[in-house]
C-alpha cells in the first residue's frame, strides 16, 4: 500500500514538532478525507472537475460557504469555534461579540506587541506567521537540499525575472504552512526596503500535506504575491536580499497588502520604496489555509540550530518524509520568532 492510499485511508498520521517543548504532535487535517478524495479520485479520473475545484471561482465560493454564514450567537459561539481550533480569544484586539461571521475569526487581529514578542537581536531573522515550518537549501551540494519538491524555483520568482532568480540561486529557503486555525496576518521577517513587488496568477490549490505531495510543486503554481527587500540599507536587517512570497491556497480568496508600522494602525499598500520594520503587519489573508514561502540570499543568514535538526529528524511521521523519501519535518513556530540571524 504506497503513501496515499494509507493518507486516504486515515493510517497515515502527519505529526510535526512542537518548537517550546520539543514535543511530537500529531496534526488534525481540516477536511483531510475530503482533500485527499478530490486529489486521488477527481484528478485522476476527472480531470475537468480537479481544474475547476482548484480555480479562483471556486475557491470564492468555497471561501464564502465555509466563511461568510453569520455566525447566531456570536459571543458564546465564537468562544466554541476558539476552543475547537486551539485559539486564544484573550489575544484577540476585538471583543468576542465582534465576531459575527467565521471570516470575522479568521481574519483576527492580535495583541501581538504582548503575545509575540520578537528578539531584540538587529540581525535576527523572525518568523512571517504562527505556521510550522520547514527550512532547507537551494544549494544542490547541501544536506537540506531537495530538487523541486515544495516549489519550482524558477516558477516559484517568475520566468520573467532573471535578475531576482540570479540573486537567489543556490540560497536557502524557509516554508511556512499556515493551517485554517491559524491567525492570518503575515509580518516582514526581516528590516528593510522593498524593491520589488508583483503578482502572479495562479491556481489554487491545498496545502494539505498529502495534497502537496500528489500536486508537484504546488506553491509555484498557486497564486502568489511577491516582495523582494533589500536588507542591506541603514536600519535593515543586513543579510542581502530576501524575497517574501505569499501563496494563495484553497479558499484564500485574496493577498491583501495592509503594511501597519505600529500595532495595525493606518495600513498602507506595499510598494516600492517602502521600508518595512521587521516584525511589523505586512498582509493578510482572506481566510482559510495559505503558505508563506521566504528566500534567502547564499551564505548571508544562518537558520536556528534547532530548526535545522528538526527538519532532518527520522523519528517523526511526517508526510513530507514518507513523500519526498527523506527526512523532511516541520516545526511550530510562532509569528516575530527568530528562526535565524545574519551571518557575520
Amino acid at each position: 500500500m504506497n503513501l496515499m492510499k494509507k493518507a486516504w485511508s486515515g493510517s497515515f498520521p502527519h505529526q510535526y514538532i512542537q518548537r517550546r517543548t520539543g514535543g511530537i504532535v500529531d496534526e488534525a487535517l481540516v477536511g483531510d478525507l475530503a482533500v485527499l478524495g478530490l486529489y486521488s479520485t477527481a484528478r485522476e479520473k476527472a480531470g475537468w472537475l480537479f481544474n475547476a475545484l482548484t480555480s479562483a471561482r471556486a475557491s470564492r465560493v468555497l471561501g464564502f460557504c465555509n466563511y461568510d454564514l453569520p455566525i447566531l450567537n456570536p459571543g458564546r459561539n465564537v468562544r466554541v469555534l476558539a476552543e475547537k481550533m486551539g485559539a486564544d480569544l484573550d489575544e484577540c484586539v476585538d471583543p468576542p461579540e465582534y465576531f459575527t461571521s467565521a471570516r470575522r475569526f479568521f481574519e483576527r487581529k492580535i495583541k501581538y506587541w504582548q503575545t509575540r514578542p520578537m528578539p531584540e537581536d538587529p540581525r535576527a531573522v523572525v518568523s512571517p506567521a504562527d505556521a510550522r515550518v520547514i527550512v532547507g537549501s537551494l544549494e544542490e551540494h547541501s544536506s537540506l537540499y531537495l530538487k523541486e519538491s515544495l516549489f519550482g524555483f524558477e516558477d516559484l520568482l517568475g520566468l520573467d525575472k532573471p535578475g531576482w532568480l540570479r540573486a537567489f540561486k543556490g540560497g536557502d529557503y524557509a516554508v511556512f504552512r499556515l493551517t485554517p486555525d491559524k491567525y492570518h496576518y503575515n509580518h516582514s521577517p526581516v528590516a528593510g526596503q522593498v524593491v520589488d513587488i508583483y503578482e502572479i496568477h495562479g491556481a489554487y490549490h491545498s496545502c494539505n500535506p498529502g495534497a502537496v505531495i500528489m500536486e508537484a510543486t504546488p506553491y509555484s503554481k498557486n497564486k502568489r504575491a511577491v516582495t523582494i527587500i533589500d536588507t542591506d540599507v541603514p536600519g535593515g536587517t543586513q543579510i542581502g536580499l530576501a524575497a517574501m512570497i505569499e501563496v494563495a491556497a484553497m479558499m484564500i480568496g485574496d493577498i491583501v497588502q495592509c503594511y501597519s508600522g505600529r500595532e495595525y494602525d493606518s495600513p498602507q499598500e506595499v510598494e516600492q520604496g517602502l521600508f518595512l520594520e521587521k516584525g511589523q503587519p505586512k498582509s493578510l489573508y482572506r481566510p482559510g489555509s495559505s503558505t508563506d514561502v521566504v528566500l534567502f540570499q547564499k551564505g548571508r543568514m544562518q537558520f536556528s540550530g534547532d530548526l535545522l535538526q528538526n527538519t532532518l529528524r527520522t523519528d517523526v511521521q511526517s508526510r513530507f518524509s514518507q513523500g519526498f523519501g527523506r527526512a523532511m519535518v516541520e516545526t511550530e513556530v510562532l509569528v516575530r520568532e527568530q528562526i535565524g540571524c545574519a551571518l557575520s
